[in-house]
């Protein structure tokens, strides 16, 4: 699994911890040309800060300044509250196993149990089952979260400017895309100030289709967590 030291000493290298967005676009023009992916989504968002200028995009920005603000509690959760990835793997089953009833969730550990997968719940609760099955998921991830990928190696100067933005990007992008798949689980992740956090386990829960557990049946809610941890 990909541990919180790793996240934060990227985040550290890359100097997003500091999140001085508001002071930083100066000499972004030159690079913008020259960057793709997250670069791009970088120089874009810095464009539409100098747009707060305007009056046409106020709404715009201020969307922009409400999402770096909870990307920042986001990280702030990160460093003092332990494991993040953990945390949002517990809120989603919370939210999976909320109606369940103690028959169900028995059935769903039975066909667990059947392809070798043990969730060690001592007492078929929803909460506690909701637990064992998120710390069973996260000590068995194999998803390889390259931080690095999203904004390049550490850079400094303007490049590396314009990929703490893309960092922002990207993940206000992905708790956009959680808000249209699974709004109840978007609604869980932002009251723990969580949801600028989900792009770190984003590809986990596409690979999974995690979001059909929503409407599937107990034996599709078993695939799903297989998957997850296979």
């Amino acid at each position: 699994m990909y541990g919180n030291n790793e996240i934060i000493s990227y985040l550290q290298a890359n100097k997003i911890l500091a999140l001085k967005l508001d002071h930083a676009l100066t000499g972004t023009g030159k690079a913008v040309s020259n960057q793709i992916n997250t670069i791009g989504a970088g120089a874009a968002r810095a464009l539409y800060y100098i747009s707060c200028f305007t009056d046409e995009y106020q709404d715009v920005c201020q969307r922009q300044i409400t999402e770096d603000i909870r990307f920042k509690n986001g990280v702030v959760h990160l460093i003092q509250h332990g494991n993040v990835i953990y945390d949002m793997l517990k809120i989603y089953f919370e939210e999976i196993f909320k109606y369940k009833t103690s028959d169900q969730l028995e059935h769903i550990k039975q066909m667990l149990m059947a392809v070798n997968v043990h969730i060690a719940a001592n007492s078929l609760t929803n909460v506690g089952f909701a637990l064992a099955t998120a710390s069973l998921v996260a000590a068995g991830m194999k998803l390889s979260l390259e931080l690095s990928a999203l904004a390049g190696r550490k850079a400094g100067g303007a490049i590396g400017i314009i990929g703490i933005y893309g960092v922002v990007q990207k993940a206000a992008d992905s708790a956009h895309r959680l808000y249209i798949a699974y709004p109840a689980y978007y609604s869980a992740l932002y009251a723990q100030e969580l949801e600028m956090m989900y792009f770190l386990i984003e590809p986990l829960f596409e690979r999974a289709e995690a979001f059909k557990a929503q409407w599937l049946s107990d034996g599709e809610i078993a695939d799903i967590i297989t998957r997850m941890i296979r």
